[in-house]
Order: C-alpha cells, then sequence, then structure tokens
C-alpha cells in the first residue's frame, strides 16, 4: 500500500494536472478547482494546505508561474502574451509574482538566470489543452489593473479598496450609519487622484465573508485592503480601521476611535488623511480642501442623510422612492445641505429619464441649483447639473459640469460610467467612450460577480467595435457570454458586431429574431430585428415588427429611437399608409433640427435623400467626412440604407463615400497608436 507520502503526490500531480488544462483561463479559481476535482472547497482547500502549507489559491498561483517560467525558456512569445496564457489579468501583476516567486523578473528567464526550482515539490509536465492566443487588446488590463513598472523594479502600486464595515451594535437598524461610515471613508479617498480606488459595487461582494486578504487583493487587483467595524452607542461613534498591506497579509497601520457622533466629519477625514498618508500618496492642497469639508453642521440632517444612501444607490424605481423623502428630511433640518439637494436632482432624474413627458423637469433644476449653490466643488452637485441639461436634452452643456465632476472626484466609478454612456450614446465619439470604457474597468477592476463583469466587457466590446477594433470586440463580447450567459445585452449585440466581421445582413437578421423570440417584450431587439429587415428591402417583413415598435413605444410613452422614424417612414411608405409615413417623417425631421451631435450632417443626408434632393444630400454628406471618430456602424450601414440607394449615381456619391472610409480609418490608425503609446495596446 502507498504510504502518506505518495498518496500526498498523487494528489498534487492530480491537481496540478486540472490547473494546467484550465491555465489560461483567469476565472479558474478555488471553486472550480473544487468542481473539477468532484471535492468540497472545504476538504480541497484542507488536503492543500496539508501537503503544501499553502492556501488553495496560492498553490494556484504557484502552477501558473511555474508554467509562465516554461513558456518564457521554451518560446518567444513576450512576457505580456505569457502572462495571460497562463491566466494573469494583469502584466504587471505577473511580473509582480513572478519576482516574488522567483527573485528576479521574468524578462531574464531566457537569459538562463532564472532559477528553476520549486520549494513544495518538482512540477511535471502534463498534457493540457491547447492554449487559445488571446489578442494583444488583452493588454488594456495591464494598464487598468496596474501601473506601469518602473525602471528600477517593481514598485506597489497606489490602489486601494475599502471593504464594507462589519457594524458591531446590537442593534441592526444602526446598519445604516456603519455603511454611511464606510461610503464617507471611500468617498474621502476617491478624490485622490494619485490614489486609485476601486468603486463601492466591486467590494461589496465581500461584505460578510471570510475570503483571505490576499485573494481579496488579487481579486480587486489592489495592493491594499481597508477593514473596519463600528457602532453607534448613544452620542458616540466606536470605529476600528486598519489599513493592510495585501501581499504580505500584515496591517502596516491601525487604529481604534471613540468619538462623539458630533465629531464624526473629523473622524471621516483623520481616517483618510492617515490612510493617505501610510500608502504615502500625494495629497494637493485643493484635494485636501475637500476632503475636511464639512457636507453639514446639522446631524440629525446626516443622518436622514446616510439613511438615504443605501436605496439611492440602487437606481431602481423603488429604491430612489425611498430615499427622495429621506433626501427632503435631511434638508428639513439643514435647508443647505449640497448633497441632499445632489441626492434629490438625481434621483428625480433617473424617475424620468425615459419618460416622453416629463414630470420633474422643475425639481430637477431647483436641486441641482441649490446643490451648486451651497457646494460648487461637489461632483455630486456638479453631476446633479449635468443632469438636469441632460434632461433638457442640451447636452454641450451638460459635459463641462461631467468632466469637472471627475476632476473633483477622479474615482467616482459613477461619473465614468456617465461619460461612458455620453460618448456612447448621446454625444457618440468613439475615442472618448473607449477612454471612459477602459476607464471605467480600471474602478471596477475585479468587478464583484460575474454578472457585473459581463456587463463591463460588454461595454468595453461596445467601445472596441464603435472605434472599427472587430476581433477584439468579439473577444469581449465572448467573454461577456462566458461570466452571464442571461446578460440581457450581450445576446443581442453578437449578432450586430458579428455583422462587421461577415456582412451577412441575413445571417444577422436570423440571430436577431432568435433573440427576440427568447423576450419579445424587448423594444430594442424588435427595432434591431425590424431595421435588419429593412436594409433588405423586405417592407413588409419590416412592417410587421416596426407595427409593433411603434405601439409599443406609444402605448408605453416612450422617447427612443427618434433617429429611425425616418426608417420606419419609408417602411410605412412603401406598404401605402402615407399619412403615418408623413408623420414619421415629420418627427424625424424634428429629431435633425435638434440633433447637436456630429451625426446632424449625416442625419440631415437622410432626410434630404428622402426628400429627392440628392445635391443637398451630398453637400451634408461631405460635412460630415471631416468629423473625428464617428462609429464604424456608418461604414457598415449607410451604403446599405435604401434611402441612400438614390445617391449612388450622384457623381459626387462615391468621392464622398471614400472620404468618409479614409477619414474613419485614418482616426483608427491615431486611436490605435495613442493606446499603444500608453501601453494600452501592443503590436
Amino acid at each position: 500500500m502507498a504510504d502518506a507520502s505518495t498518496r500526498g503526490e498523487e494528489f498534487l500531480e492530480e491537481v496540478e494536472a486540472v490547473i494546467l488544462d484550465n491555465v489560461s483561463s483567469e476565472q479558474f479559481g478555488v471553486s472550480e478547482l473544487a468542481e473539477a476535482m468532484s471535492m468540497s472547497r472545504s476538504n480541497l482547500l484542507r488536503k492543500i494546505k496539508k501537503h503544501t502549507n499553502l492556501s488553495a489559491s496560492q498553490f494556484i498561483r504557484q502552477v501558473r508561474l511555474k508554467k509562465g517560467m516554461e513558456l518564457l525558456e521554451q518560446t518567444s512569445l513576450t512576457v505580456s502574451e505569457v502572462s495571460y496564457q497562463v491566466g494573469f489579468g494583469s502584466t504587471s501583476y505577473f511580473i509582480k509574482c513572478y519576482r516574488e516567486r522567483f527573485g528576479n523578473a521574468p524578462g531574464e528567464a531566457r537569459k538562463g538566470t532564472a532559477e528553476t526550482s520549486v520549494n513544495v515539490h518538482s512540477l511535471k509536465p502534463y498534457r493540457w489543452s491547447a492554449i487559445i492566443a488571446v489578442s494583444t487588446v488583452l493588454l488594456i488590463a495591464s494598464y487598468l489593473f496596474f501601473k506601469k513598472l518602473s525602471s528600477s523594479g517593481v514598485e506597489p502600486e497606489k490602489s486601494v479598496a475599502v471593504l464594507p464595515f462589519k457594524n458591531e451594535s446590537s442593534d441592526s437598524s444602526n446598519l445604516y450609519f456603519v455603511n454611511g461610515l464606510m461610503e464617507a471613508a471611500l468617498s474621502n479617498l476617491q478624490k485622490i487622484k494619485d490614489l486609485r480606488v476601486v468603486s463601492r459595487t466591486s467590494v461589496e461582494q465581500f461584505r460578510d465573508t471570510n475570503t483571505p486578504i490576499p485573494e481579496i487583493a488579487e481579486t480587486l487587483h489592489v495592493s491594499y485592503i481597508v477593514e473596519g467595524s463600528g457602532q453607534r452607542v448613544g452620542d458616540r461613534v466606536l470605529l476600528n480601521i486598519q489599513l493592510i498591506d495585501a501581499s504580505r497579509d500584515q496591517p502596516i497601520w491601525a487604529k481604534q476611535y471613540s468619538r462623539k457622533v458630533v465629531d464624526v466629519f473629523a473622524l471621516q477625514n483623520e481616517v483618510a488623511r492617515e490612510i493617505a498618508d501610510a500608502i504615502k500618496v500625494i495629497v494637493t492642497p485643493a484635494e485636501l480642501e475637500r476632503i475636511e469639508r464639512k457636507p453639514t453642521e446639522n446631524m440629525v440632517a446626516y443622518d436622514y442623510y446616510l439613511q438615504a444612501l443605501d436605496p439611492f444607490l440602487t437606481r431602481t424605481h423603488e429604491g430612489l422612492e425611498r430615499a427622495i423623502p429621506l433626501f427632503e428630511k435631511a434638508i428639513e433640518h439643514d435647508p443647505e445641505f449640497a448633497l441632499a439637494y445632489a441626492g434629490l436632482a438625481i434621483s428625480y432624474y433617473f424617475l424620468d429619464i425615459y419618460q416622453v413627458n416629463k414630470q420633474y423637469t422643475g425639481q430637477i433644476s431647483n436641486y441641482a441649483d441649490k446643490a451648486l449653490l451651497y457646494d460648487a466643488k461637489s461632483a455630486e452637485s456638479l453631476t446633479a447639473k449635468a443632469f438636469y441639461y441632460m434632461h433638457r436634452k442640451e447636452f454641450r452643456l451638460a459635459l463641462p459640469y461631467l468632466e469637472k465632476a471627475l476632476e473633483y472626484n477622479p474615482n467616482s466609478s459613477f461619473v465614468v460610467q456617465m461619460l461612458s454612456d455620453f460618448y456612447a450614446r448621446i454625444t457618440p465619439n468613439t475615442a472618448k467612450y473607449l477612454e471612459y470604457a477602459l476607464k471605467g474597468i480600471q474602478l471596477d477592476a475585479g468587478g464583484s460577480d460575474s454578472t457585473t463583469k459581463s456587463y463591463t466587457y460588454l461595454h468595453l466590446s461596445n467601445a472596441l467595435i464603435q472605434a472599427g477594433f472587430v476581433d477584439e470586440s468579439i473577444k469581449y463580447i465572448d467573454l461577456s457570454l462566458d461570466y452571464n450567459p442571461q446578460n440581457e445585452y450581450a445576446p443581442y449585440v453578437k449578432p450586430l458586431i458579428l455583422y462587421a466581421k461577415h456582412k451577412d445582413i441575413a445571417r444577422t437578421q436570423r440571430a436577431l429574431e432568435k433573440v427576440w423570440q427568447k423576450d419579445t417584450t424587448r423594444l430594442d431587439i424588435l427595432q434591431e430585428v425590424a431595421k435588419t429587415f429593412y436594409f433588405q428591402e423586405k417592407y413588409d417583413s419590416a412592417f410587421y415588427y416596426y407595427q409593433k415598435f411603434v405601439k409599443a413605444r406609444e402605448s408605453r410613452g416612450l422617447d427612443i429611437y427618434a433617429h429611425d422614424d425616418v426608417k420606419i417612414g419609408m417602411v410605412y411608405k412603401q406598404m401605402g399608409y402615407t399619412a403615418q409615413a408623413a408623420d414619421f417623417f415629420r418627427a424625424y425631421a424634428n429629431y435633425c433640427d435638434n440633433d447637436e451631435s456630429i451625426y446632424k450632417s449625416a442625419s440631415m443626408a437622410v432626410k434630404y435623400a428622402y426628400e429627392g434632393k440628392p445635391d443637398l444630400a451630398i453637400e451634408q454628406l461631405n460635412l460630415f467626412a471631416a468629423q473625428d471618430n464617428y462609429q464604424y456602424w456608418i461604414l457598415l450601414f449607410l451604403e446599405l440604407d435604401p434611402i441612400i440607394q438614390p445617391l449612388k449615381s450622384h457623381p459626387g456619391f462615391k468621392k464622398v463615400m471614400e472620404k468618409i472610409n479614409a477619414h474613419f480609418w485614418v482616426d483608427h490608425a491615431k486611436l490605435k497608436e495613442s493606446l499603444e503609446v500608453k501601453g494600452l495596446l501592443t503590436t
């Protein structure tokens, strides 16, 4: 019978084989390993610890690093390529772990200077599945998760995650107060540009868990973790805080506080300063001023504000309606409470966002103005004012407020998301959209659960396709679906992305129809199905779907897809509904008149083509050809549009379309070069 040592070696060899079979998958972790081994997680952890004195996550990382060394020694792959082929989401994190494990940089492996011994036991080569080559755009993650390495070695990145504070009070109703302390600590640290602070949504997954600190830090791609617990006892706040160096899993700063509730703001500011000092980040005088600014002198008002935060941050209709009266109570106790006014303005904006007949314009205007009046340097006040202008569709006026909000809170994932959406949907700009999509991933590093990761990759995929990075976009849409096949948007975005690859509109139509059949209430997919039939000039089928869309849009009072009214009008006209077609065209003409985006001239060209004015249409296309950073969809679908077909006989059509295509690819090349310079892409 084999002795215990032999059985242990056999077990570890089996574990290594499973890890190597999945080594290129970044998301293959302890839970996935336990499932593959047909073991409980606890039993797996116990056995690995017994035979290696390592945690399961450490053992997985060690196997990845050993395989990385083999690839560096035996292939011509770059360090970046190797890091992704062994499942590291960040090149710089791979380098950091490699140096800690082997005592030298991975680049030295090819010089024959790397040590190949492993302390646990010798790793043997095993047959493992072929590694799929990952596109160079995945190097984006290197920048997103960790800053560039200094020439003198690996510097710990100034990045931190503030975990949800534990409520130590016997009164569970005090949870909102403890959550508020955590939110304040997070908010203060987010105001420091020299520090990367991951978002609230990213850390929420670790509420009430016993996950080891190194594993949390690896998931969130941060160097430091802030843990806290607190309670409110009468008029006093008791708070315990510690800052942990994740690489060593050791506290580098810890402190206990006992203060009166009236001194809670001084406490929050002190915590932020001491954490910043411990990490050695640069805090500018302006940042310090914003950190130390008291939101209110009235603690009753602040208590109502904290009660409003949890429902407010859900952004759901129900949550916002619960938050509004609490914000109003806060203002009753402090009529100059800027954060509460901003909360009200933002709440009413989201309640009204998709309604044709706006109900809350007055409230949004009033509360946003008061927020700015009482604190013009608050990111929340500036965001509220931006939302007022977006509510009024005065988008050019909104943009400076969003950009200033990000300046005052450079780690605000909420503002970054709004800027990303702004450049994706409201005032489309492919370069800016991609920039903020990448920034969003940086702030949501390790992004909470698989659903969040799925939507993060969806957003990035959409940004990439709009900028003309087709293959890269396909990879990210596939990742989005891998993380969450039930993602509401990825299944219908994917056929559109694939159209950019295969240029087969009938295939795209069939794929979209299948997606729509799974949920026939989806108007976004419905109008896309109708459009694919329209592009094929199958007007009877297009009419079938557009009619459903129009009825649903009208019955729900929705202000959506106004830019497609000309297509709907064309279909109705072809089906003999001339009066209704004229109504749709008038609506489209009104849309063109009010369009402030770079696409106004392209929209006007379609309008003139519909009216049978080819010279004016070509003139507008020439104006559009001078614009920058327009979407790849223009190249893919403009010439496919039946309304544009009569223009093809115009002597200026071919030339102007060549200009539009050439300008897009010039912008694409500039963007690619810019990303490469910043370390986001490599060739």
